[in-house]
């Protein structure tokens, strides 16, 4: 790799998706970049991996057919998708009883629960479409719905067992944190800007329609590639910004490069891994500790087929006995493998990942064979990640936005400071939180420095 230079038009911090698509779009309008970043590899929160022949996705996996931004890019860069395994019913492990389900609510809950289940749903989609997406604390609810939590507003309505139970699975895979760690308002965000429960949580049609056979890592990976020789720079975290209205000076261990803009591309707790001289503005110094991510774990287990497909099964479940509460079928298209994903969120993942490698093992195994039998015990290969005890990621793929967050400094989240702009997924409009998100605050984030350098 040629030497980076020592002064560009623009540095970019972190060389994931957002980061990597911000630098393509910079360099495509002929400007200068260099793309520092603290791992050894691009790619921030998406991972490949292989286990006995199998392909796994450790990170961010899954797009949808409104993912527009993420699919035109994989296109431009010839990355196929396959879609995710739908055909069959899917399980769900409730209060000690396992029982076949079809579509996004598992029906067999009884129709007592189901009917509180589907009128707090009716009730939290309608909040749902009063909240501007990219800008919820314009809501005219804004300070009221941003005062509670998820659990406090289910406990306000008056929402039954089972509707407290699901919610608490969807804070868990969603947020990966509890219902009462989470932002009502940002619930709420969450979820008008990825256009409703549906697009959010359904398989065929919705956010986990597909999946990238070669891994979502490889859009990172081939954004890299593209870039002049020498633009990224690998191992090299950003420690310090010094700033002024003329530029800036990104400088880490014993490497140091000047520009006349800077794009920060890290989720918003990282920035605090980050000292700037002069100091930011007060909002945007306290803006990291009250935007965490929240804490998620993803296991895989890889079998010679897909068993479960033998006996009309998805693949796909939900279970209130941790630690995997939702599993899907990853499967190679060809059906070489049958590989199952399992999830674990919020206390869950937290008590999941301070287990030993062989007990954490164990007990997900466990819980794959209580929902699809004893061959799910004896898999060929096993691989679990941990997001939390990774150096530059320290929790989930998304952010975990507690009460008074949004309202108090959503309007910074995104504001550029001087020469210094931000990028994203949690800055996105749309899809944020997801690969979509990364993409197009990679776009938003390219566009503003470009439009401020003239």
């Amino acid at each position: 790799m040629a030497a980076s230079p020592a002064c560009v038009d623009v540095v970019v911090v972190g060389a994931g998706l957002a980061g990597l698509t911000a630098a393509r779009e910079l360099v495509r309008a002929g400007r200068s970049v260099v793309v520092v970043e603290g791992r050894d590899r691009v790619g921030g929160r998406t991972l490949n991996a292989t286990v006995a022949g199998a392909h796994v996705d450790l990170g961010g996996t899954f797009v949808g057919p409104t993912q527009r931004e993420v699919l035109a890019l994989a296109d431009e860069l010839g990355l196929a998708a396959s879609p995710t395994y739908d055909e069959g019913a899917n399980l769900v492990r409730w209060r000690g009883r396992t029982r076949e389900y079809k579509g996004m609510i598992p029906f067999p809950i009884g129709p007592r629960a189901l009917l509180g289940v589907g009128w707090a749903q009716w009730r939290y989609e309608r909040l749902a479409r009063a909240v501007p997406p990219g800008a919820p604390w314009t809501a005219k609810r804004a300070e009221e719905l941003d005062g509670q939590t998820l659990a406090s507003w289910l406990k306000k309505i008056r929402a039954g067992s089972g509707a407290r139970e699901l919610m608490t699975l969807v804070a868990r895979l969603t947020w990966a944190c509890e219902p009462e760690e989470v932002s009502l308002l940002h619930a709420l965000h969450y979820t008008a800007a990825a256009g409703g429960m549906d697009a959010l949580y359904t398989t065929a049609g919705g956010a986990q329609d597909r999946h990238f056979h070669l891994g979502a890592q490889t859009l990172s990976t081939r954004l890299a590639d593209a870039l002049p020789e020498g633009s990224v720079v690998l191992e090299r975290p950003a420690r310090k910004i010094e700033w002024s209205p003329d530029g800036a000076v990104v400088r880490s261990h014993s490497f140091q490069v000047s520009a006349k803009a800077v794009v920060v591309a890290v989720a918003p707790q990282h920035r605090a891994d980050i000292r700037f001289a002069p100091q930011l503005p007060l909002a945007h110094r306290q803006l990291p500790s009250r935007w965490p991510q929240g804490t998620i774990t993803k296991a895989y287990a890889v079998y010679e087929t897909p068993f479960w497909r033998e006996a009309g099964l998805s693949g796909q479940s939900l279970s209130d006995i941790g630690p995997i509460e939702a599993t899907f079928d990853a499967s190679p298209s060809d059906g070489s493998r049958g590989v199952l994903l399992g999830f674990a969120g919020g206390d869950n993942s937290r008590a999941f990942e301070r287990l030993p490698d062989q007990e954490r093992k164990r007990q997900a195994l466990a819980a794959f064979a209580a929902l699809f039998g004893e061959r799910a015990l004896a898999p060929v290969g096993y691989l679990d990640q941990r997001w939390s005890a990774e150096e530059f990621s320290q929790g989930g793929p998304t952010a975990a936005v507690p009460p008074g967050a949004w309202t108090r400094y959503g309007p910074t989240l995104a504001e550029p400071v001087g020469p210094i702009h931000w990028a994203g997924t949690e800055t996105a409009n749309r899809w944020t939180g997801f690969l979509d998100g990364a993409v197009s605050s990679g776009k938003r984030a390219a566009a503003d420095v470009l439009a401020k350098l003239g």
